[in-house]
Formats: C-alpha cells, structure tokens, sequence
C-alpha cells in the first residue's frame, strides 16, 4: 500500500471529490466544493515528491521532470479511480487528484431527463455535454453510456486522457483508450477510429481543432460521437466549435455542424440543501429543424428563446432547471442567484438583495 493511499481513504470517508497536495501546505480535500485542511503537517517539496513518485508510471516520472505537468489515471481496488494532474510551482511539486467512483451511477439515480436517455439511443450524430471544470460532465456521460451499454448491442469506443469511468460490457463491446499510454493524441485515436468499426465514440475532451474537426468528421460519417467543452450554454457551445476554426471555413462548418449536432447538455453543479452532496442543473438543446436553421443562419442569439418554445422535444433552459431545483428546496437562493442567466428571476428569493440592485 503507498503511503498517499491513506489520504485517499480519507477522502472516501468524508465524501469529498478531490485531493489536493500542495509542497508546503497541508493536504486538502474538497467536501460539496468547499475546501477542507486536513489536519497534517505541512508537506515538504522532497516529501511530497517521494510520495506522487510512488505511485507514477515511471514513464510518467520521466515526462514530468521533462515538462513540468502530467496526467495519469490511478486505481486502488475497491476504493475507488482517481484522474492525477501533477505540476510544479513556485515551492515545489503539486497534485491534485479528482476521485471517480467505481460505481457508474445510472441516469435514473442521477435524476436525468428522459431525453439523456433517447440520446443513447441515437444512430448517428454529435452529442455534448458541456460546463465548467468539475461540473460533473464525465458523469452524466458515463451515465448516458451506461444506458447505451445495457440496451444496445454495439461497439463502444471511450478515447480520454485519461481513462476515468471503467464500464464492464454487458450489451456492448467497450474499449477504453487512454491518451499517452495506448494513443498518442485525441486526434491520432480519432483518425484510428474511423478503421475500428465503432458505433459509438466518446471524446473525452475535444479541445482543439484538428480533434474537433475528426469528431465532426466521425458523426457525419454515420457514427454517434460524444464529447466534452468547457462552455457554460448551449449557443455558446456552437459559437465555441465554428470559432475554432478559420474564417474561411466557417460557412462549411455550420452547414456541417447544422446537420450532425443532435444535442447539447449544458450542466451547473449546485451544493444542496436539503442534505449532504451536490445536484446539477442542465440545459438542454435539441436540435430540431428550426434549431438547425438557426446553427446554418448564424443567428445563435435566438437559442435561448427557442429553448423555451422547445419544451415539447425535452429541451429546458438553465434558468428553468435552476428554478426547479430552488423550489424543491434543493439548492439555496444565493447560490441559484450566482449561477443564473437572468438573474432578474431569482432576486425575489433573495433575503439581502445584491448591492447592484439595492
């Protein structure tokens, strides 16, 4: 048993999400988004080093002393995986470890929509899902995943960096791939997909050009795709995709992307009250004829309207969600005010109004 495996015991214990080790700080967890010292001495930079390198691939070892930043996936059987992210700064060396059940949860524990499931169930086509960092992206998607894999018999092919969800085949044949360790990039795995008879492809994280356009390429050419993006609303997705590429290429690609986007899950993750743990809320963009339209027209403005004349094909907006959430009970009024679009909505639940609107 390595040594930082108690910290990561710890973690499980108390519920948190992720682990951070900091050269000269306390190790810290993250409990419902809040930060918690653990009580710990201080951690020198040698210290902590003889620790992360215990558990490290040692051709991972070799590229952070080249580099100065690694990713890698770390499992202790039984616990739970772990994505890593070593790095150095201006005292040392640092870690941040983010915890991924062993558990996929199911999009019914999750609370999903019926529409995450019909997703699943698509021939072809591009599906995102979208948000912040730690949003809770990876789990709607394994979730979704999951579904497919029970109730299609199919090839599933996941392409991360690295690898976070493990799902057993039952209905499907899964492969897993990991970026560094099995592949040399998302768009090399990407260009090798096209030969490995998938039908249905998971991006990891689609975070440049070349790997977006194979993703588009993929979906149009009979596959269903799955990616993530960093972008917080489903129009604002859209705009992400046509504004990586060249301006000259822009006409094509939304012409492109018109027809293969089948939908876009915009989720934010809110701290509940109601109990312990953390709810997400999701927008949901389905593209429908007019939706396409909109993509071809460059008239994305128009999304959030349409967002809530689309109700009927199970599209709702962020704002929508959150409200639903607050009156439930789930989520606090501050923290559905924070989060909001329009804001204007959530102020007559607020005790204190903001400074801007007293």
């Amino acid at each position: 048993m390595a040594k930082i495996d108690a910290f990561f015991k710890l973690l499980a214990d108390q519920g948190g999400s992720d682990l951070h080790m900091a050269s000269g700080n306390q190790p810290i967890v993250r409990i419902n988004g809040e930060m918690e010292r653990i009580k710990y001495n201080p951690l020198t930079s040698d210290e902590l080093k003889t620790m992360l390198y215990e558990i490290a691939p040692e051709e991972k070892v070799k590229l952070f002393e080249e580099t100065g930043d690694i990713d890698f996936g770390y499992e202790i059987p039984g616990l739970a995986r772990y994505r890593a992210n070593y790095f150095m700064q201006k005292n040392g060396i640092s870690a941040v470890f983010r915890q991924i059940p062993s558990k996929v949860l199911t999009a019914d524990e999750l609370g999903l929509p019926p529409i995450c499931k019909k997703m699943a169930m698509l021939n072809r086509g591009l599906v995102l899902c979208t948000g912040p960092t730690g949003s809770g992206k990876s789990t709607t998607l394994a979730a979704i995943i999951d579904h497919a894999n029970k109730i299609r018999k199919d090839h599933i092919l996941t392409i991360e960096d690295p690898i976070e969800f493990v799902h057993q085949a039952q209905g499907c044949l899964i492969n897993h791939r990991e970026v560094g360790r099995d592949t040399r990039s998302f768009a090399a795995a990407l260009r090798g997909a096209l030969r490995e008879d998938p039908d249905i492809i998971l991006v990891g994280e689609m975070r440049d050009l070349e790997t977006i356009a194979l993703a588009l390429e993929a979906a149009s050419t009979g596959h269903l795709v799955f990616g993530t993006l960093h972008t917080q609303s489903a129009g604002k997705t859209i705009d992400r995709i046509i504004d990586v590429f060249p301006a000259n290429q822009q006409g094509q690609i939304r012409t492109t992307l018109s027809e293969s986007l089948k939908g876009i899950i915009a989720q934010s993750l809110f701290k509940r009250v109601d109990k312990k743990g953390r709810v997400a809320a999701l927008e949901i963009l389905v593209v429908t004829s007019a939706i396409a339209n909109l993509i071809r027209e460059s008239k994305t403005f128009q999304i959030p309207s349409m967002l809530q004349t689309g109700k009927k094909y199970g599209m709702q907006s962020l704002d929508d969600a959150i409200m639903v959430l607050l009156q439930q009970g789930k989520i606090g009024a501050d923290d559905a005010y924070s989060k909001a679009i329009e804001k204007n909505r959530f102020l007559q639940f607020l005790k204190t109004p903001p400074d801007e609107f007293s």
